[in-house]
Formats: C-alpha cells, structure tokens, sequence
C-alpha cells in the first residue's frame, strides 16, 4: 500500500493518483491543502524537507518527491514505462520539457487564475505567462499530429505528464479550439477505461 499526499486539483499531483488508477494500485490518499499551509509545517517537512506535494511514502517508509519520478517509479515494469533505452530517454526529454517548457507557463497561469482570483498585482504576469504558453502547446501539437502520444502509438508516463496541466489550460487562459491534435489525443486519454478525472474525490482514503 502506497501512501500519496497531495492536492487533487494539483496538476502535479493529479499525475501519480492518475497513475496509480491506471495501473490498479493500492494507495491510500491524504490530502495536504497547500493554500492553508500543510505543506509548511514541521511535521510535513520531516516527510519531505522541500515542503513540496505530491510525495510517495512506500511500503518500507521511504518517500519520493517530484511528480515525474514519483510517477516514473510506479510506472516501472509497466506499458507506461518503456523498457528500451532510447524511448525512455524520451519518456524523460518530454518530462523535462513539461518542467522547463510547459509547467512554467501553463501552470503558474492557471494558479494564478484558479487558486489566486487572478489579483491585480499579478496581473502582469499572467498576462506574460500566455506566450511561453501557447508555444508549448504549439510544440505538442505538432508531435501529436504524427503519432498517437508523445512517443509513438503507446501512452507513456510523458503523456501523463503533459496531459495533466494541458488538459485544464483553459482555467490558466488557454484556449484550446486551436489545438486538434492535442484534443483528439486529450479524448484518447479520457477514454481509457481506468482514467479518473482531477475533480474526482481520491477513491482511496
């Protein structure tokens, strides 16, 4: 039994409870609200020092942090994860894109828009964030105008990855209609039978 904190509405934890649908493994859910400062107290910070959800606690007591390797450990041995070196390395060159590329923008927007009110003294920023934004998209688009997913015609942990900021971009001022490809690949991905939505109450508490 796996033990996840997190916040659902989180894109970043939203990854690993998706993940762990996906797969049908056991994980008990704790949910840390990030707003009323959960994450900061002494007690979480033993957890994880970074004060940073989500975080994996492993049967043997052991904890993993960030989203990607959080995901990347439970996806191992799995379809998810290929096991040849090249589509790995790719799996990862779509994750740190997502870190680097996507997130930064997609993500902090929609923070701002959903979490904050969209205050006026950020305003100017989120107004920033929507080109960085769009050209992401624009790249995603393109790779998925030539494959099913990211890596070819099999869903990987990068999918889950970029699926799970881009699929509620809209709440961070992006709008979507433009993007066929990542819309056709967005429905491909709802339409697994294990997929469970991020409004969704974790089902395992």
């Amino acid at each position: 039994m796996f033990t996840l904190y997190g916040d659902i509405i989180s894109g970043n934890c939203y990854k690993a409870y998706l993940v762990a649908n996906l797969l049908d493994l056991p994980i008990r859910w704790v949910n840390v609200d990030i707003m009323a400062g959960e994450a900061q107290t002494d007690e979480f910070k033993l957890k994880n020092p970074n004060a940073k959800i989500p975080l994996l606690k492993l049967e043997d007591g052991n904890y993993i942090s960030e989203s990607n390797a959080i995901i990347n450990y439970l996806a191992d041995g799995t379809d998810l994860l290929p096991e040849d070196r090249f589509l790995k390395a790719k799996v990862q060159e779509w994750q740190f894109f997502e870190q680097y590329s996507h997130e930064p923008f997609i993500a902090v927007a929609r923070f701002i828009n959903k979490y904050q009110g969209l205050p006026e003294t950020r305003k100017a920023e989120y107004a920033s964030k929507q080109s960085g934004g769009h050209k992401a998209l624009s790249i995603m688009n393109l790779q998925l105008q030539k494959s099913d997913y990211l890596i070819g015609n099999s869903m990987t942990t990068a999918d889950i990855s970029l699926y799970s900021y881009t699929h509620v971009a809209h709440e961070g001022g992006f709008d979507l209609s433009s993007y066929q490809a990542i819309n056709t690949w967005i429905d491909r991905i709802q339409s697994h039978p294990k997929y469970v939505g991020m409004q969704l109450k974790p089902q395992h508490q």
